[in-house]
């Protein structure tokens, strides 16, 4: 299995070398693609069974929190990059929909899918409504936290008119970050509910993919709004904000006993003849 994991996070990352036709560093942009495909990777393993299916479920995950969310923060705070605004989005959809179904493919074609019985426990559907505005909200307060200490100490002189930028939305600042964070809920909650991972397992897999997708992976390849230091900062930055958002959505939406997972028909019949 290993060996068949190594080869679609090579081949994953290759998917990624077409914006280094016209943005160069090629082999910062594979590594890029291979990190992002090993983040993905316990979904190949542990997701759904199935090309339609594993891009189903990679999908949202890649154009709400690598595309879209990371846009529109670049788009608050980066003044040359909102010169650019809708290019960078389309330019970026068209890369990331590449990669998806570079990864949807490889799954399929290298067998990568491991059977499970294990069940998946689920919340009730109101309940898990209110714990996605449970999860945007902490999303807010995550980024308020680190992001407030990261701006402090680290990040201050490379955004002068940052303080301005956010007056002039007003109150609509904090409003735009909780959207976001129930935005890359939602992107994710299909992960959740087909990982066959334990709950803690399950929390890291989806942790790591929200920092990896949403922050490590785009920021690995140079770019001309960052430098290296700068790129570095923000990837921890990132890291305290999207990855205990990825543990919080588990952990909300995936009861604590498989008990209390949603029975399936399969799971009727074999206690019914049990």
């Amino acid at each position: 299995m290993m060996p068949r994991v190594l080869v679609y996070c090579a081949i994953g990352g290759a998917a990624l070398l077409l914006p280094a036709l016209g943005a160069g560093h090629p082999a910062a942009w594979w590594l890029s693609g291979c990190v992002l495909a090993a983040a993905f990777a316990p979904v190949a393993t542990h997701g759904p069974k199935g090309l339609r299916a594993q891009f189903a479920v990679i999908a949202p995950a890649v154009f709400v929190t690598t595309v879209f969310c990371t846009w529109t923060e670049a788009m608050v705070f980066s003044t040359p990059f909102r010169q650019d605004g809708v290019a960078n989005l389309i330019g970026a959809a068209v890369a990331y929909a590449i990669v998806t179904v570079a990864l949807a493919v490889l799954a399929a074609a290298l067998k990568l899918h491991q059977p499970s019985d294990r069940p998946v426990p689920h919340r009730p559907p109101l309940v898990a409504a209110a714990m996605v505005a449970v999860c945007g909200c902490a999303f807010a307060v995550y980024y308020l936290i680190f992001g407030a200490i990261t701006f402090q100490f680290f990040t201050r002189g490379y955004y002068p008119d940052a303080m301005e930028q956010v007056a002039r939305l007003g109150g609509w600042f904090w409003p735009m970050q909780i959207g976001r964070g129930i935005l890359m809920t939602l992107s994710v909650l299909p992960i959740v509910y087909t990982l066959r991972l334990s709950r803690g397992q399950a929390a890291i897999a989806v942790g790591a993919i929200l920092w990896v997708a949403g922050g490590l992976a785009p920021l690995i390849p140079p770019n001309p709004l960052m430098g290296d230091t700068q790129r570095i900062i923000h990837i921890f930055e990132i890291l305290t904000q999207n990855a205990p958002l990825g543990a919080t959505v588990v952990f909300l939406m995936r009861p604590g006993s498989a008990a209390r997972a949603v029975p399936t028909m399969d799971s009727v019949r074999r206690s019914i003849h049990a």
